[in-house]
């Protein structure tokens, strides 16, 4: 029995059963009271007429004394039927009213009919658990993709805020507890067509829980959970969660990467940022003496980042005992004077204002800055409606959890190749870096992100390519270049890694290697050329003519008007 049920009979067993008395008490009356016929014989209503007459005298209907006319007895007892009923009857309405207003009833016709609609979905979805920040990004980047989502949140202001954003797709909604294990089987956990499950909350724990319950409800199904906290991470592990993306240290393996090798963190940014977006400066993070405001998990992480590679390191905390500050650290939260020169803010050439509080971490690097107008600036936002002061303030690098999750798992779920590119181009130099990344500049025609996709040559998502392959014509990566409207032409895209069926990968492979059933390409191009190049792998007589040229129609009809069109033209020419 469903809540929405269970809450109907619940409610409604008292007027429905004092209905049902009244109506019985009424017709039996009917039924034992005597009464005349038309001939003057004695006479008794029947079961039958007795139902007839009282469903339609207690709804206030009346037909009349059918089927003869009643005596004195029958009309005092119809008198009592009447106020009986209705009186009945306004009962159950109350009823029913209060019973629309409770508020667990309408939970529970939400759930239900949430659950209904995650039931009915009959195409791959993803659930998403937390619709903040990180996973209003997730749901819109999966709708661009034409991937569908589920969301769960407890909190029912970002409910409306589903409800009111207008998505390509419909993503079902619910406000529930995400702990408890029957919201994530409504959610889909157990459904055929989920491909897996997002936990991005911002609680350690109920992420830990999410995990658990995943895997112990469907133990294949893929799990990705934000942890922060190391013991949580680590319980996240232990029950085989596929992903764990703590975003703190995740900035500061970025930051690693543009103090050793710049240009990698240039082509990485470009790559992973969102298609469209204006393309970033590289930045040059400065080797000396940087100072880190705030020994949380975040300046835990930055500072571990930073002595890894020999630099030293002055810490600014508030609570040093608490955070097991490191030896020589600076009790003091950094917004002051005093307490910055006392790290040697004026010596300095880094700064970073980690501490949980943006208006803290907004007044150190104003302060610093004030100090030392050289520092590079890296400030950490915690809250995302604060974006116009971070902008206004200066600062080379803005670390915001949510975006750096929102990338990370985006690039999990629909781009797995970028990704398998990213991690195979951190074994590269720099110079290598520069190159492509002076390659993607003189391809794109405008200064913004470009975008990325796969192509995977099999028989469902790439017939064409399989079926000439097959037939004896091969089809290089070049080819897969050219304008299906005009062969002579290439389209601003450049391919970024080959993945043969074997395993082996090429990075920026070269464009006249020829592909086989199985292989995967990345490319990355402008906006608009992934759906150009869907013709060529798609339609047998796109790829056709993009190989040989020939641009002749297979349809009947089509054939003999382009024979007819070729006459012609023929006529013409000897005229």
């Amino acid at each position: 029995m469903t809540g929405m049920t269970y809450h109907v009979f619940k409610r409604m067993r008292t007027p429905l059963l004092a209905l049902l008395a009244a109506y019985s008490i009424a017709i039996l009356g009917m039924t034992l009271i005597p009464g005349v016929d038309d001939q003057g014989n004695p006479w008794r209503m029947s079961f039958f007429h007795a139902f007839y007459y009282v469903s339609f005298m207690a709804t206030t209907i009346g037909f009349g004394e059918i089927p003869y006319a009643f005596s004195e007895a029958q009309r005092v007892w119809g008198i009592f039927c009447i106020y009986l009923t209705v009186i009945a009857w306004f009962y159950a309405i109350g009823a029913i009213i209060n019973l629309v207003q409770d508020s667990g009833f309408r939970g529970a016709f939400i759930r239900d009919n949430f659950a209904r609609s995650v039931r009915a979905i009959r195409e791959p979805f993803y659930i998403i658990c937390g619709y903040g920040d990180t996973g209003k990004e997730l749901v819109r980047a999966l709708c661009a993709r034409e991937i569908r989502a589920v969301v769960v949140d407890s909190n029912q202001h970002q409910m409306h805020d589903l409800a009111l954003t207008n998505h390509s797709l419909e993503v079902p909604g619910v406000c529930a507890d995400v702990r408890v294990p029957k919201t994530l089987i409504d959610a889909g956990i157990q459904h055929h067509w989920c491909q897996g499950l997002v936990a991005m909350t911002d609680i350690d724990a109920v992420n830990l829980k999410v995990a658990i319950t995943s895997k112990l409800l469907n133990p294949d199904m893929p799990v990705i959970c934000r942890g922060e906290a190391p013991e949580y991470e680590e319980n996240m592990a232990s029950f085989g969660t596929d992903h764990i993306i703590d975003p703190f240290t995740t900035f500061s393996n970025r930051l690693a990467l543009a103090l050793d090798k710049p240009g990698l963190h240039l082509l990485n940014d470009w790559l992973s940022g969102v298609p469209g977006a204006p393309m970033e400066d590289p930045v040059y993070p400065p080797k000396g003496t940087w100072v880190v405001c705030g020994f949380g998990p975040f300046g835990k992480a930055m500072h571990a980042s930073l002595t890894r590679r020999g630099i030293p390191v002055v810490t600014v905390e508030f609570d040093p005992d608490k955070t097991s500050s490191p030896p020589g650290t600076i009790q003091g939260i950094g917004a002051d004077h005093a307490t910055l020169r006392a790290a040697g803010i004026e010596n300095a050439v880094g700064l970073v204002a980690g501490t949980q509080d943006d208006a803290n971490n907004l007044s150190i690097v104003m302060t610093a800055v004030e100090m030392n107008p050289q520092l590079f600036v890296v400030i950490r936002q915690n809250r995302s409606m604060n974006t116009p002061l971070f902008s206004a303030v200066t600062a080379n690098l803005v670390m915001q959890s949510s975006r750096i999750l929102a990338r990370e798992v985006r690039l999990l779920l629909t781009l797995p190749l970028l990704r398998e590119f990213l991690i195979l181009a951190q074994k590269r130099d720099n110079d290598w870096a520069n190159g492509v990344s002076s390659r993607i500049l003189g391809m794109m025609r405008t200064n913004v992100h470009p975008s990325s996709w796969s192509v995977s040559v099999d028989e469902e998502r790439a017939p064409a390519i399989v079926d000439s392959i097959k037939r004896g014509n091969p089809v290089a990566i070049v080819d897969l270049m050219r304008s299906p409207a005009n062969r002579d032409e290439f389209m601003p895209c450049m391919p970024l890694l080959l993945k043969r069926a074997s395993g082996q990968t090429l990075l920026t492979p070269e464009t006249e290697l020829h592909l086989n059933p199985g292989d995967q390409v990345l490319f990355c191009g402008e906006r608009g050329v992934r759906h150009r190049m869907g013709w060529s792998f798609a339609n047998i007589n796109a790829l056709g003519y993009i190989l040989t040229g020939d641009d002749s129609p297979d349809g009947w009809v089509f054939q003999k008007y382009h024979a007819w069109r070729a006459k012609r033209a023929m006529r013409q020419e000897r005229v």
